[in-house]
């Protein structure tokens, strides 16, 4: 079983930026691929982020050049790093473990963390 929990997120004007933090419990996080998600109010989940567990990086269209994923095993966490931030990002921002390490989906979620870009 693998427990994730976010932070980081906040009410930030357009252009700012927020670094989001996901913590992962579990003895095997470098083996996991992980992703972070978002939903804004009436919209699906999409996908924002995603790195495998070979370090591999994909992101939406939407976010290249303005956010960066990145994790750190040895303290079982992944960042969200978000620049030039636009009121369009305002979402529930999700984090994600993919127990298989590679693209795709996994089935364990954080309890999500809003970001509100507003000036």
């Amino acid at each position: 079983q693998v427990q994730l929990v976010e932070s980081g997120g906040g009410l930030v004007q357009p252009g700012g930026s927020l670094r989001l933090s996901c913590a992962a419990s579990g003895s095997i996080f470098s083996l996991y691929a992980m992703g972070w998600y978002r939903q804004a109010p009436g919209k699906q989940r999409e996908l924002v982020a995603i790195m495998t567990k070979l370090g591999n990086t994909n992101y939406a269209d939407s976010v290249k050049g303005r956010f960066t994923i990145s994790r750190d095993n040895a303290k079982k966490t992944v960042y969200l790093q978000m620049n030039s931030l636009k009121p369009e990002d305002t979402a529930v921002y999700y984090c994600n473990a993919n127990p298989s390490g590679g693209w795709g989906m996994g089935n364990y979620w954080g309890q999500g963390t809003q970001v509100t870009v507003s000036s």
